[in-house]
């Protein structure tokens, strides 16, 4: 396996990073994680966005000088590795920097992109939902960044456990819902799609974005606010989001049984969904 090491490719095991990189010492960094569709890098433009808006935020600046020089990067990358339909994470830690904390701006980040094989599509499957008992932190910043500072996330994940059947769910501090430990939730009553706000403190998450104005285009109401653990509890459908999964059903929420795959909302979003991604990878492959 290849990885790209600041626009450089080697094996992984010949990989490395400073142990003064401050990505690794302060946990500063940011990362994007995205799916290539036989050869698409699906929503690469908002991933892009999303990543050059936190890198903005926490003062590194950003390694890519628009998406054609990313889109450079990963072609390189699939090549080498022969691959058409793969997983990417884009990491991108603040660089080399003197032991102790610093105001000043970032300019020398160090990235590092690798690609893993995955199906052309996900398989369908659903999941049980759990209530954790660790509550969602809140942001560090303004907002929460998709960056390097995933403890509550793999604190979340201990207590879950491995069985991958399962997603817990977080709730804040106040006890609203939040999100899942990788993904954003929504659930639907009548047709009315449920999620929470950002302002809950949750990751804006791409796919979150894409399902939402999905939902628009269908002509759904979309309810975006504060919600508390009871009004899931009632939900007709439950759902998780993310860019890899895409959309996966829940067929329990704490014991309680609900239709999973044969959601008709989730069927129809599902079906919808892969009618976008095949229509955008068709126009944009590298």
């Amino acid at each position: 396996m290849y990885i790209s090491v600041n626009g450089k490719l080697v094996r992984k095991e010949e990989a490395s990073i400073s142990p003064f990189d401050h990505g690794y010492l302060y946990g500063l960094g940011l990362f994007e994680t995205f799916r290539i569709y036989n050869g698409h890098p699906f929503l690469l433009d908002d991933h892009l966005a999303r990543l050059n808006q936190g890198l903005d935020a926490v003062c590194i600046r950003s390694p890519f000088n628009g998406r054609e020089e990313l889109q450079s990067h990963l072609a390189g990358l699939l090549e080498m590795n022969q691959l058409r339909n793969a997983r990417i994470r884009v990491n991108v830690s603040a660089g080399i920097g003197e032991v102790g904390l610093r105001a000043d701006h970032y300019l020398e980040p160090t990235v590092i992109i690798f690609a893993n094989e995955l199906p052309q599509a996900p398989l369908p499957v659903e999941k049980n939902g759990k209530i954790l008992s660790i509550r969602r932190n809140t942001p560090e910043g303004a907002e929460r960044l998709k960056s390097h500072h995933f403890l509550n996330n793999i604190l979340a994940k201990q207590e879950l456990g491995a069985d991958d059947t399962l997603e817990g769910i977080f709730l804040t501090k106040d006890g609203f819902l939040a999100e899942g430990i990788s993904s954003n939730v929504f659930w639907t009553k009548g047709k009315v799609l449920y999620t929470p706000a950002i302002e809950t403190g949750i990751l804006n998450g791409i796919t979150r974005q894409f399902i939402i104005m999905i939902a628009k285009k269908l002509r759904w109401q979309v309810e975006e606010g504060v919600f508390h653990y009871n009004e899931i509890v009632a939900a007709e459908e439950i759902f998780i989001t993310n860019s890899i999964q895409e959309i996966v059903p829940l067929k329990t929420m704490e014991g309680r049984q609900l239709p999973g795959l044969n959601g008709a909302m989730v069927t129809l979003l599902q079906s919808v969904y892969k009618q976008q991604r095949e229509i955008l990878w068709s126009r944009d492959s590298l």
